[in-house]
């Protein structure tokens, strides 16, 4: 059965976008409208109770998220947004909002500390600016943990921990729940044939953000850091001649593919990541403490409906990439690889001494991927070897 008032928030979540930012107009906007209507359609459908009150008025939530109405990463958050809203029964309602709203990306953190907005969901390397320790919570220095092994820090390694000690000494009125464990990123796009040796990253205009800014610069590279939004024109005018932004579904709806034909996939630049959903803190506390677990574990809940949504969207997308738009896609060489972890060491011994709460958050990261790490590789079955045994076809390397 559709979940019609799910449906209905995500198509008024598309139509916002529209109205207040004008960014889509015509088939753009009817192709927004369509995927957001199609995540709502998947969902499973609400109850056909009624939704009980308590007494009294809803309170309602304003949430920004970073992402454009068109972005798959809408379509996470508004899965977010459902949990909450069904499971609070009619006594809290969060609201959606897309990307610029009411405020830039890189500006939601501060919005939501000063409660202009009541909430904001995006990632931590957005706010990287007012200390690089922030992108240690996602966007960090590969350390061997896999996205999911680092989204087990943040709940049981310490990590939330320090998340909220980072927070409160920057004077952030803010608290915050992780969900997703991001695939790893592409190393991107490029115009012609991407590089083979960590050399010829050398002179290269990229986009990234967070700490992989300061990697690639080790690297040689000149360093843009952008929102999604303005990934394409940048590279239209030249300002940028390759980047990434994070999957083959988001790429592909900006039109990546439209600038650039060659996709190179894998990296260890944002080798693991996760959404990271904030509220006002004194929003937050005046709620009672059913709402406010509502809002904490929704986040867990939402993380697996984002991964089996991303495993759907971006396994099929890249096909098209590959068979409609006629992207080259291969694996970024292991020489690349190498670079960029010599350039993760130098990167890290530089801010462990520099940047107050650095050392002791990844060492935090690194201790608890040593031990879980350890037990994750030494068990790992050779997925590569079934599948190519199973489906034969050999898989790029």
């Amino acid at each position: 059965m559709e979940n019609t008032k799910e449906l209905s928030s995500l198509t008024k979540l598309a139509t916002t976008a529209v109205s207040r930012r004008k960014v889509l107009t015509g088939a753009t906007a009817v192709a927004a409208t369509a995927a957001l209507a199609a995540c709502g359609k998947k969902e499973e459908a609400a109850s056909a109770a009624p939704a009980v009150s308590t007494g009294g008025s809803t309170i309602t939530l304003k949430m920004q998220g970073a992402w454009g109405a068109n972005d798959i990463f809408s379509e996470m958050a508004q899965l977010y947004v459902n949990r909450v809203n069904e499971m609070a029964g009619g006594r809290l309602k969060i609201e959606y909002l897309p990307a610029g709203a009411v405020v830039k990306p890189f500006e939601i953190i501060d919005a939501v500390s000063k409660g202009v907005l009541d909430g904001g969901h995006h990632v931590s390397g957005y706010w990287y600016g007012k200390s690089k320790v922030a992108s240690l919570f996602g966007t960090g220095p590969v350390n061997g943990a896999t996205p999911e092994i680092g989204l087990s820090w943040i709940y049981r390694g310490g990590g939330q921990e320090l998340w909220d000690k980072l927070v409160t000494k920057l004077n952030l009125n803010v608290v915050g729940f992780f969900t997703f464990p991001m695939p790893s990123q592409p190393l991107g796009w490029f115009k012609n044939r991407p590089p083979q040796k960590g050399a010829d990253l050398k002179g290269f205009k990229y986009r990234t953000i967070g700490l992989a800014a300061d990697l690639m610069q080790e690297l040689g590279m000149a360093v843009a850091q952008l929102p999604g939004g303005e990934i394409v024109p940048a590279m239209q005018r030249g300002v940028i001649d390759a980047f990434e932004f994070n999957n083959p579904t988001s790429d592909m709806r900006f039109g990546a593919q439209d600038v650039a034909k060659y996709y190179s996939m894998g990296s260890f630049h944002q080798a693991q990541e996760f959404f990271e959903i904030v509220f006002n803190k004194d929003k937050y506390n005046s709620l009672p403490a059913d709402l406010k677990a509502i809002l904490k574990y929704a986040a867990e809940a939402a993380s697996t409906a984002s991964t089996a949504h991303a495993h759907d969207n971006y396994s099929k997308d890249l096909q098209e990439l590959i068979v409609k738009h006629k992207v080259q896609v291969s694996r970024t060489s292991a020489d690349v690889y190498k670079a960029q972890l010599a350039a993760w060491d130098k990167v890290v011994a530089k801010l462990d001494k520099e940047v107050d709460m650095f050392k002791e958050v990844n060492d935090s990261f690194n201790a608890w991927a040593k031990r879980v790490a350890f037990y994750h590789f030494t068990n790992e079955s050779d997925y590569r070897m079934a599948y190519e045994h199973v489906q034969k076809t050999k898989l790029p390397r």
